[in-house]
């Protein structure tokens, strides 16, 4: 291991929770506010949409979406089965990113706008890959829920 790697390794333990529990915040910030500022009080029109970009049984995906969101999102935030919330949310993000990002079907500008919408979900999935990959980390219910048990 390089000296590098080793300062990594040896943050300060406060500031690597600290950094954690913002991290998790901001990650989970927009999928909170699109359930709770968008699809929830704005529900019939937002299915109206999801219905003439075809999606399915567009109600049902709107319930299921906006359950996805919250509950995923408050998981992460909490760090409580932080990877399984990852899995909702990136769950949520494949069907979204198939559906209303089709960058290649628009010409122009509009399809500019569609490749930036298509590529900040692809890196947000890739965020909740590495969260089911290394967890919530410190400052979280579930390395609150592994300590009590190594203590039992």
């Amino acid at each position: 291991m390089t000296n590098r790697n080793k300062k990594v390794s040896n943050m300060n333990p406060t500031v690597q929770g600290l950094l954690t529990v913002v991290g998790r915040l901001l990650i989970v910030t927009i999928f909170l506010m699109s359930a709770l500022g968008n699809k929830i009080p704005q529900f019939s029109s937002v299915a109206q949409y999801m219905a003439s970009e075809g999606v399915p049984a567009p109600q049902v995906m709107l319930a299921g979406a906006i359950v996805f969101l919250i509950v995923g999102g408050l998981s992460i935030l909490l760090g409580f089965y932080a990877r399984v919330g990852a899995v909702l949310l990136l769950t949520f993000l494949v069907l979204a990113t198939y559906f209303f990002h089709d960058f290649w079907t628009f010409e122009g500008e509009a399809a500019q706008g569609q490749m930036i919408h298509f590529m900040k979900n692809l890196s947000m999935m890739g965020t909740m890959l590495f969260i089911m990959a290394v967890g919530s980390g410190p400052w979280s219910l579930d390395q609150k829920l592994v300590k009590e048990e190594v203590a039992v």
